[in-house]
């Protein structure tokens, strides 16, 4: 039997819903909308479609947003004014660095310039330690999107193994931090790992993470495991294809997200409740 199909199109789509019933509410008790600040720098396409999408996101669930857009060759210390100037600005509750940054720009430095109670992308070093603590803070927005789709399936991580493939610091490293707060014995495989398919198939839940298309194949799953596909990989023919071979998965696993239309349309949900959960938290501090 076919796996069920995770839809992260409708799941994001509940997301907005609340958090655009939520943000209306801070508004009403404090006078003023949720604010979330993007920064770009450049002129990078891909770049320009991201921002323009998470602005026009903002707008329908009620969160107010500005975009910066500064030139290629914009100074460090330019750079690191604005965010300054943002990181004091009380109408901004978010701020998020489009990345990547030109090569001149430390993109280390740069994030851990953004006040970590605004960091909506939750990259900056103090809330990369308090995930890994398991004290709250802001947490990045695709691990926080796999476990909402993980969370819908109705599959609790307690107690099961839990198999990451890929181990970067966006998406690998924190999804790893949160299942294991949700009491999975997670492993996080890598291009180093060893006999890797065997290791896959001990996972009741499979996250792939690593930008190879089709690599994780029917016969590395176990039957009815949680296959969550993050990667989006364009195909020379001119089209997408995830980390897991979809087709022959499907046949195998419980559960499965697409893609397109899996994992991709939470990220930028969790962005905007990360924006208004930053608004709370600052809200509740100057209170």
């Amino acid at each position: 039997m076919s796996a069920t199909i995770i839809d992260g199109k409708a799941v994001a789509a509940d997301i907005r819903r609340q958090v655009a019933e939520e943000a209306a509410a801070f508004a009403a008790a404090t006078g003023r909308p949720p604010g979330l600040a993007v920064i770009r720098v450049g002129e990078d396409p891909a770049s320009k479609i991201y921002v323009n999408n998470k602005r026009k996101a903002a707008a329908q669930v009620g969160v107010r947003s500005w975009e910066h857009a500064l030139p290629e060759d914009t100074p460090r210390a330019d750079l690191l004014a604005l965010i300054e100037r943002l990181n004091r600005d009380p109408e901004v509750h978010g701020i998020l660095v489009q990345l990547p940054l030109p090569g001149h720009l430390d993109e280390a430095e740069i994030v851990a310039a953004v006040a970590p109670q605004k960091d909506v992308d939750g990259f900056h070093p103090l809330n990369v330690g308090r995930l890994w603590e398991g004290n709250p803070g802001l947490v990045p927005c695709t691990p926080a999107g796999i476990m909402e789709l993980i969370r819908r399936t109705g599959v609790d991580p307690q107690g099961r193994r839990a198999v990451i493939i890929g181990r970067s610091n966006i998406v690998g490293k924190p999804a790893a931090a949160l299942l294991l707060a949700a009491h999975a014995t997670v492993t996080i495989c890598h291009s180093r790992t060893r006999d890797l398919p065997a290791i896959c198939r001990e996972g009741d839940i499979v996250v792939a993470a690593v930008g190879r298309p089709r690599l994780v194949q029917a016969g590395w799953i176990k039957p009815g495991a949680v296959v969550i596909d993050v990667g989006i990989n364009r195909l020379p023919g001119g089209g997408l294809a995830g980390d897991v071979d979809f087709d022959g998965v499907r046949e195998v696993a419980g559960y499965i997200t697409p893609v397109p239309g899996g994992v991709g349309p939470m990220t930028i949900a969790m962005l905007l409740a990360n924006t208004l959960k930053a608004a709370r938290m600052q809200s509740a501090a100057r209170s």
